[in-house]
């Protein structure tokens, strides 16, 4: 099976006053359609700044090498604007915080339509309904209400998921979730996360899912990636990364998170790891 994407040595510097700090250290992962690939760590780790750099989402003080080969194409490399048509369409990414991704000005139909308009040719009325569907999709009540509401004043449960929605109706190759529990209370996060689970299954989207949480990672992945001080620790699927920890960080998030993962799975209905 080809691979949606490749990274190869990816190696982030930021340059500052004529210095330069390596933060990416020669990383390599693959995901591939229908798979979900989870990149755990710790706050610094560099797990959210290596999609970054791969999006071209970095400042210009940070320099990029390496390769990000998707649909045959390099993305390091690419000019913004060439990067500004594969994202949202192809590439679509939820970020940490709902709130962040709307302006406070506008109503969540303008939002919903300045994106329709730039990437589908889809008329005004077809816009409209495709909004009023995305929102019934993600269970999203009275949805010819919601649509006309502004961002404050919806709940940040009903903005992560009408973004999730947003993303999925673009139908994209490659779906990145970059910490999207974070923000959100315990029991919108369970509902959130029911929501990537169904997404993985009904759909051929590869998806990369960023998290510091080994439950959640251990959830939704079918591959982990574990990163600590921007190298990589360990690379396995779960199960492996679990019982057999190559790296002595990677043990120590194990055993700090067995607890809670017990947990996390008797409220999905699921077994633990250890009693399967």
């Amino acid at each position: 099976m080809e691979s949606v994407l490749e990274v190869k040595n990816l190696v982030v510097e930021h340059l500052r006053k004529k210095q330069k700090q390596t933060i990416i250290k020669g990383i390599d992962f693959k995901v591939f359609p229908g798979q979900c690939l989870g990149i755990l760590g710790e706050s610094g780790s560099g797990k959210s700044m290596s999609l970054k750099a791969v999006m071209g989402l970095l400042g210009a003080d940070f320099s990029v090498t390496g390769e990000a080969l998707f649909g045959g194409e390099n993305l390091i490399g690419k000019t913004r604007e060439q990067l500004r048509q594969i994202r949202g369409k192809r590439i679509a990414m939820i970020l940490q915080n709902p709130m962040t991704c709307f302006d406070p000005l506008y109503r969540i139909e303008d939002q919903l339509s300045e994106t329709y308009r730039e990437h589908t040719e889809l008329t005004r009325k077809e816009i409209y309904e495709k909004a009023l569907t995305v929102l019934t999709s993600m269970q999203i009540k009275n949805p010819e209400e919601a649509v006309k509401k502004y961002p404050h004043q919806l709940s940040g449960g009903m903005l992560q998921r009408i973004m999730i929605g947003l993303a999925m109706s673009m139908e994209p190759d490659l779906l990145i979730a970059d910490e999207p529990t974070t923000a959100i209370d315990a029991i919108t996060q369970f509902e959130i996360m029911k929501e990537f689970i169904r997404i993985k299954k009904e759909s051929n989207t590869a998806m990369i899912f960023i998290s510091h949480d080994l439950g959640v990672i251990s959830a939704i992945s079918d591959e982990v990636l574990v990163l600590n001080n921007g190298k990589m620790a360990d690379q396995g699927t779960f199960r492996q990364i679990y019982e057999q920890p190559k790296d002595p960080y990677t043990r120590l998030l194990v055993e700090k998170k067995k607890a809670v993962m017990d947990q996390y799975h008797r409220a999905l209905g699921r077994k633990g790891v250890m009693s399967q």
